[in-house]
């Protein structure tokens, strides 16, 4: 394969649909190898579109406005970062072979609701779960829950199509299923007006579990996985990551055949984030995104190739490495105020904590529970990462510009 000189006829080419945090990176990843990106969001001065070489901002679940882009800019390579995009569209572009999508546009398809890829999970690889049901309407929640062979209480409600945990939350009785459904409508990234419940997994802990598919040296797509991270949401949302996370080898080996089953099924080449739910040696399946993972940040300071050169590599066909450095760990930087065009103030005296680092994102308008940034760490062992790096982030302070 080749890669040639950005700007110029021999461009590789990329497109991002998806500029956030996790999509710059991505970006300079690929800008580092000579490729030339494109990057795509709905909102102006995303935090991607400041270290690409084009930004566009269009509204990606129109899949005409879409199509039009992909038409104009032609990428060699689309890869979608979120969840709300015209993956239909997407199909219809993979099969007119006018450009290959990473890792499939069935992969982008079926990850993009959870629907499709909890039903692909347990109905179709018999993968464990939790128990679960899917709801069009308030009344169909009721009987979800309640119903003969009901959820029950509690449960988890979320939208069949979010991220980072919007939309999502645990309900406990009758009297807040009203809210949990009108909070989840409210959350989605598209307005679907239908959500998952899930029943409530007796587990120990969640890991993520990074899983890329890249080309070998004789053209074959292997599997490689990264050590386990573990992580702390609130909410459904992460505010800490650490790695690697302590697992007995049987429930190792089980989130590995899980992954690979998820994984291998999807296609396509790239990496994936793969959540489960653990207990002892009992593994289950949580959920799958094709693309590099909020919680997987950490592996900026505690792997080789953090999850975005992986991914980046992956995509372009080339070698990847995907051993552990150290230990490290990740906390989450928020916004603490609504403002627009924040400073953060404390960032030296963050950096004064031993083994850190810190990205900021750059995000252009910042809300109270917006992820504005995260510290890094690394440590002789998680315990100093993850102190490390929550004392780093709690350093930096948003302030109004």
């Amino acid at each position: 394969m080749f890669i040639g000189t950005p700007l110029s006829p021999s461009a590789t080419r990329v497109m991002l649909l998806g500029a956030g945090e996790l999509g710059k990176e991505v970006i300079i990843a690929l800008q580092r190898l000579g490729v030339e990106v494109i990057a795509v969001d709905r909102y102006d001065g995303a935090p991607g579109h400041q270290v690409a070489h084009r930004a566009q901002t269009i509204d990606m679940t129109d899949g005409n406005v879409l199509a039009r882009l992909i038409d104009c800019e032609k990428p060699d390579f689309v890869v979608p970062e979120i969840e709300a995009i015209a993956t239909e569209t997407l199909l219809e572009i993979e099969k007119a072979g006018l450009c290959r999508i990473i890792p499939s546009a069935r992969a982008a398809n079926l990850t993009m609701n959870r629907e499709g890829i909890r039903r692909l999970a347990a109905e179709e690889l018999k993968l464990p779960t939790s128990r679960y049901a899917f709801a069009d309407s308030l009344e169909s929640l009721r009987a979800a829950v309640t119903g003969m062979d009901g959820i029950g209480f509690p449960c988890i409600i979320k939208p069949v199509m979010s991220s980072s945990g919007k939309g999502q939350s645990r309900v406990e009785g009758m009297d807040d299923l009203g809210t949990a459904w009108d909070y989840a409508n409210a959350g989605g990234r598209v307005k679907k007006g239908r959500v998952i419940v899930e029943g409530l997994v007796d587990f120990e802990y969640e890991i993520t579990l990074l899983t890329v598919r890249a080309s070998g040296a004789d053209g074959t797509v292997e599997t490689h996985f990264c050590a386990p991270i573990g992580h702390l949401q609130v909410n459904g949302d992460y505010v800490e990551s650490w790695q690697p996370q302590a697992m007995r080898p049987l429930a190792l080996q089980r989130a590995r055949d899980i992954a690979k089953a998820v994984t291998e099924n999807l296609g396509g080449v790239g990496l994936f984030g793969v959540e489960c739910f653990v207990k002892g040696d009992e593994v289950w399946f949580s959920e799958v995104s094709p693309r590099p993972h909020d919680t997987g940040m950490v592996t900026m300071i505690s792997q080789k190739q953090s999850e975005f050169e992986l991914h980046a590599r992956a995509i372009l066909g080339l070698p990847v490495d995907v051993s552990m450095q150290t230990p490290g760990a990740s906390a989450v930087i928020y916004g603490a105020i609504d403002a627009a065009g924040v400073r953060f103030e404390g960032v030296d005296e963050a950096l004064r904590v031993p083994g850190t680092d810190l990205r900021l994102f750059g995000k252009p308008v910042a809300y109270t529970n917006r992820r504005m940034g995260v510290a890094l760490a690394e440590g002789v062992d998680v315990d100093q990462a993850r102190q490390r790096a929550k004392t780093a982030a709690a350093r930096v302070k948003p302030v109004a510009g």
